[in-house]
Protein backbone atom coordinates (compact mmCIF):
# COMPACT_ATOMS: atom_id res chain seq x y z
CA UNK A 1 0.00 0.00 0.00
CA UNK A 2 1.22 3.37 -1.10
CA UNK A 3 1.66 5.79 1.56
CA UNK A 4 0.40 8.92 0.95
CA UNK A 5 1.34 11.61 3.55
CA UNK A 6 5.03 10.80 2.84
CA UNK A 7 4.23 13.05 -0.50
CA UNK A 8 6.88 16.53 0.26
CA UNK A 9 5.57 19.23 1.36
CA UNK A 10 5.29 22.23 -1.13
CA UNK A 11 7.94 24.66 0.23
CA UNK A 12 5.37 28.04 -1.15
CA UNK A 13 2.43 26.65 0.79
CA UNK A 14 4.50 26.15 3.81
CA UNK A 15 5.96 29.62 3.65
CA UNK A 16 2.37 31.12 2.77
CA UNK A 17 1.37 29.43 6.29
CA UNK A 18 2.87 31.56 8.36
CA UNK A 19 1.47 34.95 7.24
CA UNK A 20 -2.26 33.23 7.50
CA UNK A 21 -2.42 33.96 11.15
CA UNK A 22 -2.90 36.98 13.29
CA UNK A 23 0.57 39.01 14.44
CA UNK A 24 1.29 42.04 17.13
CA UNK A 25 -0.37 44.63 14.80
CA UNK A 26 -2.69 42.43 12.98
CA UNK A 27 -5.85 40.08 14.29
CA UNK A 28 -8.54 38.87 12.11
CA UNK A 29 -12.10 40.09 13.25
CA UNK A 30 -15.59 39.58 12.04
CA UNK A 31 -15.86 43.36 11.35
CA UNK A 32 -13.31 43.01 8.95
CA UNK A 33 -14.64 40.09 7.57
CA UNK A 34 -17.60 41.86 7.25
CA UNK A 35 -15.85 44.71 5.18
CA UNK A 36 -14.59 41.74 2.74
CA UNK A 37 -18.46 40.99 1.78
CA UNK A 38 -18.87 42.89 -0.91
CA UNK A 39 -15.68 42.15 -2.63
CA UNK A 40 -15.45 38.49 -1.86
CA UNK A 41 -18.95 37.07 -3.64
CA UNK A 42 -19.32 33.04 -4.40
CA UNK A 43 -17.72 31.99 -7.11
CA UNK A 44 -15.67 35.57 -7.65
CA UNK A 45 -12.18 34.78 -8.73
CA UNK A 46 -9.73 35.95 -6.47
CA UNK A 47 -7.64 38.40 -8.21
CA UNK A 48 -11.18 40.32 -8.88
CA UNK A 49 -11.85 40.28 -5.73
CA UNK A 50 -8.51 41.74 -4.62
CA UNK A 51 -8.34 44.62 -7.29
CA UNK A 52 -12.14 45.56 -6.12
CA UNK A 53 -10.97 45.52 -2.48
CA UNK A 54 -7.85 47.99 -2.94
CA UNK A 55 -9.92 50.00 -4.78
CA UNK A 56 -12.67 50.33 -2.34
CA UNK A 57 -9.77 50.72 0.86
CA UNK A 58 -8.24 53.50 -1.55
CA UNK A 59 -11.78 54.92 -2.39
CA UNK A 60 -13.05 54.82 1.22
CA UNK A 61 -9.89 55.92 3.13
CA UNK A 62 -8.82 59.52 3.48
CA UNK A 63 -4.60 59.47 3.57
CA UNK A 64 -4.19 61.56 6.46
CA UNK A 65 -0.50 62.61 7.67
CA UNK A 66 -0.75 61.91 11.70
CA UNK A 67 -4.18 60.88 12.28
CA UNK A 68 -2.81 57.64 13.77
CA UNK A 69 0.27 56.30 15.31
CA UNK A 70 1.79 52.78 14.95
CA UNK A 71 -0.31 51.94 18.32
CA UNK A 72 -3.43 52.59 16.75
CA UNK A 73 -6.19 49.87 16.59
CA UNK A 74 -6.96 48.37 13.39
CA UNK A 75 -10.84 48.65 14.35
CA UNK A 76 -10.08 52.28 14.83
CA UNK A 77 -8.74 52.62 11.45
CA UNK A 78 -11.81 50.63 9.98
CA UNK A 79 -14.00 52.79 11.92
CA UNK A 80 -12.44 56.54 11.25
CA UNK A 81 -11.62 55.88 7.70
CA UNK A 82 -8.11 57.60 7.59
CA UNK A 83 -5.02 56.52 8.32
CA UNK A 84 -1.42 56.22 6.36
CA UNK A 85 0.06 53.40 3.71
CA UNK A 86 0.97 51.57 6.86
CA UNK A 87 -3.00 51.26 8.14
CA UNK A 88 -4.43 51.07 4.91
CA UNK A 89 -1.83 47.83 4.87
CA UNK A 90 -2.53 46.62 7.98
CA UNK A 91 -6.30 46.71 7.67
CA UNK A 92 -5.92 44.86 4.04
CA UNK A 93 -4.06 42.05 6.00
CA UNK A 94 -6.28 42.02 8.47
CA UNK A 95 -9.73 41.76 5.96
CA UNK A 96 -7.63 38.67 4.16
CA UNK A 97 -6.44 36.93 7.18
CA UNK A 98 -10.25 37.36 8.40
CA UNK A 99 -10.78 35.44 5.34
CA UNK A 100 -8.20 32.60 5.92
CA UNK A 101 -5.85 34.21 3.24
CA UNK A 102 -2.85 34.24 3.69
CA UNK A 103 -1.35 38.26 3.52
CA UNK A 104 1.86 39.84 4.05
CA UNK A 105 3.00 43.53 4.86
CA UNK A 106 5.81 44.51 2.15
CA UNK A 107 7.92 47.35 3.36
CA UNK A 108 10.01 49.54 0.55
CA UNK A 109 10.09 52.55 -1.56
CA UNK A 110 8.44 53.99 -4.81
CA UNK A 111 10.50 55.41 -7.50
CA UNK A 112 10.92 59.47 -7.07
CA UNK A 113 9.07 61.46 -9.38
CA UNK A 114 5.88 59.96 -9.57
CA UNK A 115 2.62 60.98 -8.12
CA UNK A 116 1.95 58.36 -5.90
CA UNK A 117 1.22 58.60 -1.97
CA UNK A 118 4.62 57.57 -0.29
CA UNK A 119 6.65 58.65 -3.26
CA UNK A 120 9.24 60.84 -0.76
CA UNK A 121 9.25 58.27 2.14
CA UNK A 122 9.27 54.74 2.81
CA UNK A 123 6.28 52.87 1.74
CA UNK A 124 4.05 50.03 2.41
CA UNK A 125 2.00 47.27 0.58
CA UNK A 126 0.34 43.73 0.09
CA UNK A 127 0.97 40.69 -0.83
CA UNK A 128 -1.49 37.90 -1.10
CA UNK A 129 -0.76 34.38 -1.85
CA UNK A 130 -2.89 32.67 -4.20
CA UNK A 131 -1.70 28.56 -4.53
CA UNK A 132 -1.91 28.93 -8.22
CA UNK A 133 -0.02 31.80 -8.93
CA UNK A 134 1.91 32.58 -5.92
CA UNK A 135 2.48 36.13 -4.27
CA UNK A 136 0.63 38.92 -5.85
CA UNK A 137 1.12 42.77 -4.60
CA UNK A 138 -1.44 45.22 -4.62
CA UNK A 139 -0.95 49.12 -3.08
CA UNK A 140 -4.35 49.92 -1.40
CA UNK A 141 -2.90 53.73 -1.06
CA UNK A 142 -2.74 54.14 -4.25
CA UNK A 143 -5.19 51.73 -5.41
CA UNK A 144 -2.44 50.16 -8.31
CA UNK A 145 -0.61 46.74 -8.82
CA UNK A 146 2.53 47.34 -7.61
CA UNK A 147 5.73 47.04 -10.79
CA UNK A 148 9.04 48.34 -11.51
CA UNK A 149 8.32 51.57 -9.71
CA UNK A 150 7.41 49.90 -6.09
CA UNK A 151 11.11 48.67 -4.63
CA UNK A 152 11.04 46.04 -2.21
CA UNK A 153 13.51 46.22 0.86
CA UNK A 154 11.58 43.33 3.05
CA UNK A 155 8.46 41.68 4.05
CA UNK A 156 7.19 40.19 7.02
CA UNK A 157 3.67 39.71 8.98
CA UNK A 158 3.25 43.57 9.58
CA UNK A 159 5.41 46.60 10.04
CA UNK A 160 6.97 45.15 13.52
CA UNK A 161 8.75 42.45 11.69
CA UNK A 162 10.06 45.54 8.98
CA UNK A 163 10.89 48.47 10.94
CA UNK A 164 12.87 50.81 8.98
CA UNK A 165 14.48 52.05 11.97
CA UNK A 166 14.68 50.56 15.56
CA UNK A 167 16.77 52.36 18.54
CA UNK A 168 16.41 53.53 21.83
CA UNK A 169 16.84 57.00 22.29
CA UNK A 170 17.71 58.91 25.94
CA UNK A 171 17.36 62.42 26.96
CA UNK A 172 14.49 64.39 27.88
CA UNK A 173 11.50 66.37 25.23
CA UNK A 174 10.20 65.63 22.55
CA UNK A 175 11.43 64.23 19.35
CA UNK A 176 10.90 63.66 15.76
CA UNK A 177 12.32 62.18 13.24
CA UNK A 178 11.87 63.28 9.45
CA UNK A 179 13.20 61.07 6.72
CA UNK A 180 12.88 61.93 2.95
CA UNK A 181 13.97 59.37 -0.07
CA UNK A 182 14.28 59.66 -3.92
CA UNK A 183 14.44 56.88 -5.43
CA UNK A 184 15.66 57.00 -9.33
CA UNK A 185 16.80 55.24 -12.10
CA UNK A 186 20.52 54.87 -13.04
CA UNK A 187 21.35 55.60 -16.77
CA UNK A 188 21.94 52.87 -18.75
CA UNK A 189 25.40 52.42 -19.22
CA UNK A 190 25.46 52.64 -22.95
CA UNK A 191 28.15 49.12 -23.29
CA UNK A 192 24.91 47.02 -21.31
CA UNK A 193 23.37 47.50 -24.58
CA UNK A 194 26.02 45.34 -26.61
Amino acid sequence: MRDTLARPLDPDLTTASEFLFDSPYVSAHKDLQEYACPSFTPGRPLLSALEELTGRIHDEFIYQPQSTSIDTPLLEVLHNRRGVCQDFAHLMIGILRSLRLAARYVSGYIRSGTEFQGAAASHVWVSVFDPANGWLSFDPTNNLIPSEGHITLAWGRDYGDVTPMKGLTLGGGGQSVEVEVSVCPLEQDPRSRL
